[in-house]
This record gives C-alpha cells, sequence and structure tokens, in this order.
C-alpha cells in the first residue's frame, strides 16, 4: 500500500507528462506544476501504487492514461458558486446585452454544468433565455456527459436550494409585488432518489463540446458576448494563460465580457486589450 504522505518529485511529474503526452492527444506540460503534483499524488494514492508501478501503467495501459487525464481534469463547480459573482451578472453585466437580437455565452471548463445551468436559469429570471444562445466546453468527456444530463446528487448538494435563493430571490419582497421563485421551476429535488434533477428545458438548450483550451481553437465557429472561464487558469503556467486569453480575445465581439475566477486575473501583454470594471473584463473596442 502507497504512504498517504507519497512525496513526488518534479522530475517524477514530468516524466508523467511526457509518457501521458506519448500515449495520448492530452499535454499538460503547461500546466502548473504545483496542482498537476497535488492531483497525481492523490491519484496515486487512490490506485494503491508505487510510483514506478505508476509510470508503468501510464506507458502501457492506453486505459489507464484516459483514467489518470479524467482525475487530473475534474474541477469542483456548484450552483450559483460564488453568490457575488451572479449577483454582479444579474445587476451590472447581463443587463449591457439586452438589446442585442441574440446573446451568444460560452462556458470555457464547464465540468459538470452547474455553472451552465445557473446561467440559463439567471437568464430566464431577467426574460433573456429565450434569445441567448449557449455553449459549454471541457477537455473531461465524463463531466460533460453530467452536464448535458443535468443530475446531481441530493445529498451532497443540497445547499443547491439556498445558493439559488441568495442569488434568485435576493432582495425579493412579496409585499412589494416581487414573487419568490421556487426552485421546483428549474429543478425538482427527490430526497428518495437522492437526486436533484434540471428540468429538459433547461438540459436540452446548451450545445456541448469537448475543446482543450492548451491546443484547440474555437469549434463552435461563432463569435460571442460573454465567456466565463472560472477556476480553469488558475491551473496553467503564465505562457499558457496568455494563449488562452488570445483564443478568448479573438472569439470576443469588441465590448464582450470576459468573466474569470474570483482569485484569476489577466496579468501580462492581454491586460492591455480589456478593461476591468469590478469582476468582470470588457473586450476594448479596437477598429
Amino acid at each position: 500500500m502507497v504512504p498517504s504522505d507519497l512525496e513526488i518529485k518534479d522530475e517524477d511529474i514530468r516524466i508523467f507528462l511526457d509518457a501521458i503526452k506519448v500515449r495520448s492527444n492530452y499535454d499538460f506540460t503547461d500546466y502548473s506544476l504545483k496542482s498537476l503534483k497535488r492531483r497525481i499524488t492523490k491519484i496515486i494514492n487512490e490506485s494503491k501504487m508505487s510510483i514506478a508501478q505508476f509510470e508503468n501503467e501510464i506507458l502501457t495501459n492506453p486505459e489507464f492514461v484516459e483514467k489518470v487525464v479524467m482525475g487530473i481534469t475534474v474541477n469542483t463547480t456548484d450552483l450559483f458558486r460564488d453568490s457575488a459573482i451572479w449577483i454582479s451578472l444579474r445587476d451590472e453585466i447581463l443587463p449591457r446585452f439586452a438589446h442585442l437580437k441574440k446573446i451568444n455565452i460560452w462556458h470555457a471548463g464547464c465540468s459538470t454544468g452547474q455553472e451552465v445551468y445557473s446561467m440559463m436559469i439567471l437568464l430566464e429570471e431577467m426574460g433573456l433565455l429565450s434569445k441567448a444562445d449557449i455553449y459549454a466546453s471541457d477537455i473531461n468527456t465524463n463531466v460533460l456527459e453530467t452536464a448535458k444530463a443535468g443530475r446531481y446528487r441530493y445529498r451532497f448538494n443540497h445547499a443547491y436550494v439556498d445558493s439559488f435563493d441568495a442569488v434568485i430571490n435576493s432582495g425579493k419582497d412579496a409585499l412589494n409585488g416581487d414573487k419568490f421563485t421556487p426552485e421546483s421551476k428549474y429543478f425538482l429535488i427527490d430526497k428518495v432518489s437522492d437526486s436533484i434533477q434540471m428540468k429538459s428545458f433547461l438540459t436540452s438548450k446548451p450545445v456541448y463540446k469537448k475543446i482543450d483550451l492548451v491546443k484547440d481553437e474555437n469549434l463552435f465557429y461563432v463569435k460571442f458576448d460573454l465567456i466565463i472561464c472560472r477556476n480553469v487558469i488558475i491551473y496553467f503556467n503564465y505562457d499558457l494563460q496568455n494563449k488562452v486569453f488570445s483564443l478568448f480575445l479573438k472569439n470576443m465581439f469588441n465590448d464582450g465580457c470576459l468573466l474569470l475566477g474570483m482569485h484569476e486575473s489577466i496579468l501580462g501583454p492581454y491586460s492591455s486589450h480589456f478593461e476591468k470594471k469590478n469582476l468582470a473584463y470588457f473586450k476594448k473596442n479596437v477598429q
């Protein structure tokens, strides 16, 4: 059994990454070494392997490589995670696009899709969902399947109702004509089957694609008014972050908005192409 305090050296991580690159279509060489070390250590411990056994499996077992990749790329997400972000979207960001005939939104690195559903719920509450086209992508095909299904465990996600109310019902007062919106308008909770199921009018709307931000282009082939890429670039090094910012920049309309995670920011050459306003980055109008 591998001890829980197993220490992996940086050179071991680089060997693993080179092996994954050779044995698959994935390239993690520009990812943050610190975050990769943490995730790979967790995978090795859970697999109860030695470092040598782990390396051998990567070199000889394609199915194991895919399992490792899925473990590396899983990100945590929740419905209306960081309520301040969603209140800002409701009050400051989305109203900028309300006059458009169509609003194109891309969730890049959407993970299991709770963020996508949060956006659609917010848009519906604002009367904008019917003219919004929703696109979502991730490198991990397993999480994309979960996102498409829109079905989550209630036991581990019962706080979704509180998060829903904190954004959708915040400030509402029935005495003043603002009626509270029940969560059942958008998702059903079944405690017996331990499930939260998003309604079909939501699950049927987004277009999902597997996209590797490291090497793929915009496979949706449309330009976007709003790109949400939260808690993704924190795992990339400086050069890769700038590569991703370049991808976003050329696929955004002028005055389009890029929304990053609470602890992420645009540094370096692409910062001059955006104007930061509170929590959001807006593409400068360039003729």
